[in-house]
C-alpha cells in the first residue's frame, strides 16, 4: 500500500473512527488501558492517523509526538491536537527522524499489518525507545482469517485486500496476514520481551446497538478482531528465542 494511501479517504476514515465499534469502543479503549499511567511519559504515536489516541493519552498527562505517512491524516491530527503534540510526516518502513532513546513508550494502533517486513520497523522503534521502554501495539488478529479466508494458508505471510465503508464511502484496504508464531518471532528477533498479550472485551460504554447480538444476549463477552501486545525493549540483552519468550510472557483476556 502506498504511503499516502489514506489521503484518498482521510476525512471519511477519521469520521468513522470517532464512533465505530471497532475503533472507538474496542481498539482505542484497549490501547489506553494497556498504556496505563502515562503521566509525564514521552510517548511516540507511530502511525497516529488523525490523532484520537494521541489526544486521549495527552489528556492523561503524556507528552506526545506522532507521525503518519499520510499528509492528509496528519493535517487532521494537527487540527485536533494543536500545540499538544509534535507531528511529523514519516514512514514506519524507513528510518525515523528521532534520536536514540527518545521515548518512554511507543504506541502503534493497527499499523504493522500494512507492512510485509516487520524487522526494520521493529528495530527502528526499539532504537528510539529508552531501555526498558514499552511498545504497545495492535494488529489484525491472525485467526480471523481462518473464518474470513478459509481457503487460504493460515501459516503463510501473504497479502490480502478487503472492502470497507468509512462514513458511508467505499474504500479498499490491503493488509499482510501473519500467523501468530511469525509475529512472536518478529518481536523476539528484534529484541523485545513480550509482557502482555491481550484479546479484550469491548468497552463497557459501548452502545448496545453497536454490539454483536451474541454479546447483547449474554452468550459471549468478547469477539475476535484485533490482538494487542505490550513489548518491553531491552537495549543490552540479546534477543531470546520465541519459545523462551512464550514461556516468559503474560497472556490475558483484557
Amino acid at each position: 500500500m502506498k504511503a499516502n494511501h489514506y489521503d484518498d479517504f482521510a476525512e471519511n476514515y477519521s469520521a468513522e473512527n470517532e464512533s465505530s465499534l471497532l475503533n472507538a469502543y474496542y481498539e482505542r479503549p484497549a490501547m489506553i488501558g494497556l498504556a496505563g499511567d502515562v503521566t509525564g511519559h514521552r510517548v511516540l504515536d507511530a502511525g497516529c492517523g488523525s490523532g484520537p489516541l494521541s489526544a486521549a493519552l495527552s489528556a492523561k498527562g503524556a507528552i506526545m509526538t506522532g507521525f503518519d505517512s499520510s499528509p492528509a491524516m496528519l493535517e487532521l491530527a494537527r487540527q485536533r491536537l494543536g500545540a499538544t503534540a509534535d507531528l511529523y510526516v514519516a514512514d514506519l518502513s524507513k528510518p525515523l527522524p528521532f534520536a536514540d532513546d527518545s521515548f518512554d513508550d511507543v504506541v502503534s494502533s493497527l499499523v504493522l499489518h500494512y507492512l510485509e517486513d516487520w524487522s526494520a520497523p521493529l528495530a527502528e522503534l526499539r532504537r528510539v525507545l529508552k531501555p526498558g521502554g514499552r511498545l504497545i501495539l495492535s494488529v489484525n488478529h491472525p485467526t480471523v482469517s481462518v473464518v474470513t479466508q478459509p481457503t487460504e494458508d493460515y501459516f503463510a505471510i501473504r497479502q490480502y485486500s478487503e472492502d470497507y465503508k468509512f462514513d458511508g464511502e467505499p474504500a479498499v484496504l490491503t493488509f499482510w496476514h501473519r500467523p501468530l508464531q511469525e509475529m512472536i518471532s518478529a518481536f523476539t528477533s528484534a529484541g523485545y520481551r513480550i509482557a502482555t498479550v491481550s484479546e479484550p472485551e469491548p468497552s463497557p460504554d459501548t452502545p448496545h446497538e453497536l454490539l454483536p447480538p451474541r454479546i447483547v444476549n449474554g452468550e459471549r463477552t468478547a469477539f475476535l478482531s484485533f490482538i494487542f501486545f505490550v513489548l518491553e525493549a531491552n537495549k543490552t540483552a540479546m534477543p531470546v528465542s520465541a519459545d523462551e519468550e512464550l514461556a516468559q510472557g503474560v497472556v490475558r483476556r483484557r
